[in-house]
């Protein structure tokens, strides 16, 4: 994985209030939250993920969406997956999607912090 997605992944980590920095089998790791489903992610101190851990364009990217660190959260790799399958290509023409992503934006500010505090 380049360097410059490990720094967006820990980018994430630092604004998510779910990601703390604690010890799994043995190392250092942030260990926080999926987006979507509360699944427990790990990520290594390096930005690596450890779990199936992928970034998530809340607003996809072909509709706008941007890599602004409010548009950006973490999904295991299921939910990530699922969410672009099913979703993402029916964002304009189907309210339920633009209900998902509002809900997906909604959970992210909830969850936000500074990221001097992380």
């Amino acid at each position: 994985m380049s360097f410059a997605r490990r720094r967006r992944i820990l980018d994430i980590v630092a604004t998510d209030a779910t990601f703390e920095r604690t010890e799994h089998r043995g190392q250092e790791v942030w260990l926080g939250k999926c987006l979507h489903c509360n699944a427990y992610l790990v990520i290594g101190l390096d930005g690596e993920p450890i779990s199936r851990a992928t970034i998530e364009h809340i607003v996809p990217q072909v509709h706008g969406g941007t890599d602004d660190l409010g548009n950006l959260g973490l999904a295991c790799a299921r939910c990530n997956q699922g969410k672009g399958t099913r979703h993402d290509r029916h964002f304009r023409r189907d309210a339920r999607v633009r209900d998902i992503v509002d809900r997906l934006l909604a959970r992210r500010r909830e969850r936000w912090r500074d990221p001097d505090e992380a």
